[in-house]
């Protein structure tokens, strides 16, 4: 079945529609029904458009990845051989533009914070064709800067401590606030937060880098 051409208002509608009914729903709960009536598409159309209501939920997973990544790429600002300092710093800017980006739709994070509580069929393919590349250009940059013949689980480790940081100051992103008593982050805090997850992720890549070659 030929991919479905998302410049069609109709398909537009429904892959936005869909977006916020199985973010509200999750995927089981979700109808077509209720889908086509937010988008004021026939039933026939998801059929036409993406096979079955799996082959519409995997299109929004993947049309807002997908979305994301063109609008903040993970080579956002890098000119010609970038160091492996400035790919990393690349990668965390990116990531956490990405995060807080005021004009991105509500249901995005909440669909994805779903699907890693109850994952689908739809995850899988997520993962091969866009998760782990960008994963996998991570995993480059750490092994660059830990240095050669680095075991692949304190690589690994280390990418897993990067994206966590990114991860946490998102998913926290109410909490912290009341915690320290101050206005909570937003997009203008991006620059500084990012480059405070590079400089901490770099002293224990150093670290772990320096202990590695003692060691070894």
């Amino acid at each position: 079945m030929s991919p479905p051409d998302r410049q069609s208002h109709t398909c537009r509608r429904l892959l936005d529609a869909a977006g916020e009914v199985f973010a509200e729903c999750g995927f089981r709960r979700a109808t077509v029904r209720e889908i086509c009536r937010r988008a004021q598409a026939n039933i026939a159309a998801v059929n036409y458009h993406f096979r079955d209501k799996e082959g519409l939920y995997a299109a929004v997973l993947g049309d807002a990845h997908r979305t994301a990544h063109e609008k903040y790429p993970v080579t956002l600002g890098l000119g010609a051989n970038p160091t492996p300092l400035e790919r990393l710093r690349a990668f965390v800017r990116s990531f956490l533009l990405r995060l807080f980006d005021p004009g991105r739709p509500a249901w995005h994070g909440l669909l994805m914070a779903r699907e890693m509580v109850e994952p689908t069929k739809a995850l899988d393919a997520l993962i091969e064709e866009s998760i782990r590349p960008r994963y996998d250009l991570l995993l480059g940059i750490v092994r660059d800067l830990l240095g050669p013949g680095t075991a692949d689980d304190l690589v690994w480790m280390c990418a897993n401590s990067v994206i966590g940081q990114c991860m946490h100051y998102h998913h926290a992103r109410h909490v912290l606030p009341k915690l320290q008593r101050q206005a909570p982050a937003g997009t203008a805090d991006v620059e500084r937060l990012a480059e405070y997850i590079v400089e901490f992720s770099l002293g224990g890549i150093d670290r772990l880098s320096g202990s590695r070659r003692t060691t070894g």
